[in-house]
């Protein structure tokens, strides 16, 4: 299968078309740069706040909003948001109902012509939605987690570049560039990933995890995703749902069970207690590794470790990604609450 970036010759194409959209994507009138000459970008998560820095380098005021580590998905915006939201030109969050409080706000409080921008809304059509067990159908909320799919993750690359090149068109060449770095690391990623994978059988490509997060990579990858702990109240499981991931895990024996560094799971450590299997319990996903300026904080760090984890831990190897230097062709100036 292959990644789904859209081929330099037609961007002319896509941009003529987002053009054509931004009244409905934007809070206004069309934006200018900030009258300090800085162009100022708000983001949400880290992901998103690390593809963007990646397309904009030094060239935008890059200001993240979603402290690492924090459940994005109920997230709060503390008052301080107002100030760092009025000022933005541009605002970029994933959209897909993720961070509807944060939305809520941006509207009051951007200023006139200032664009907010939701990029999974943008990028993934209605009819692409999926929904699972964190996120069932009759809610209403489809799965929001593209970014752990490098291939949405490209498109989101080039919404973020095409709204910095309408913004600032004075430093094209520059975002041309930048975008051209991340696609080409985005897609090294991609081809280590499926490289390594085949040292898996397709039977063993399996997730039980923590969040569903790999609903999307796992379309594209041909992986199964058999079950997730945290239901969409984002509380810990019934006893029945625990006993049926339970019966799950051995009739498809399934070695190792996925939680979070961030979020530990009771429920993830008793349903390998009662199985054998082996609780793994370090994937992430929107907290970046390391810290700040750290090579390996990045949207590509963040994927790179995920991806060996979870194929090391279910007996295969990955000699190409541990290979693979993740380190941002763009140095990253963005801002990173904690």
């Amino acid at each position: 299968m292959s990644l789904r970036p859209v081929p330099r010759a037609s961007r002319a194409t896509l941009a003529a078309g987002l053009l054509a959209l931004l009244p409905l994507t934007a809070c206004g009138a069309d934006a200018d740069v900030a009258g300090d000459g800085e162009l100022r970008v708000v983001t949400t998560v880290a992901p998103i706040t690390s593809i963007t820095a990646a397309v904009a380098g030094d060239l935008a005021v890059i200001e993240g909003l979603v402290p690492e580590g924090t459940n994005s998905h109920t997230f709060q915006p503390p008052p301080s948001a107002s100030a760092l939201l009025e000022r933005a030109d541009l605002v970029l969050v994933n959209g897909l109902q993720l961070e509807e409080p944060t939305v809520e706000l941006a509207e009051a409080t951007m200023s006139e012509g200032a664009r907010l921008v939701e990029l999974g809304t943008e990028v993934l059509p209605e009819s692409e939605y999926l929904y699972d067990f964190s996120f069932p159908e009759e809610d209403g909320k489809p799965n929001p987690h593209l970014w752990t799919d490098p291939t949405w993750a490209i498109r989101y690359a080039e919404l973020v570049h095409e709204h910095l090149v309408d913004l600032d068109p004075d430093n094209a060449a520059t975002y041309d560039a930048n975008l051209d770095a991340f696609e080409e690391q985005a897609t090294a990623l991609s081809e280590a990933l499926r490289a390594d994978q085949e040292s898996l059988s397709a039977e063993d490509r399996v997730l039980l995890t923590y969040h569903d997060a790999y609903a999307y990579f796992a379309q594209t990858y041909d992986w199964q995703v058999i079950g997730a702990i945290q239901p969409e109240s984002f509380e810990e499981p019934t006893p029945k749902e625990v006993a049926r991931l339970i019966d799950q895990i051995r009739d498809q024996q399934v070695p190792t069970i996925f939680g979070s560094e961030v979020f530990p799971s009771a429920a993830l450590e008793e349903i390998g207690r009662a199985t054998g299997a082996r609780y793994e319990d370090t994937l992430r996903d929107d907290d970046l590794p390391g810290a700040p300026g750290d090579p390996e904080h990045s949207w590509l760090g963040l994927m790179r470790g995920n991806y060996i984890t979870m194929i090391t831990g279910l007996g295969g190897s990955a000699p190409a990604l541990e290979a693979l230097d993740v380190t941002p062709a763009v140095e990253d100036e963005a801002d990173y609450p904690q």
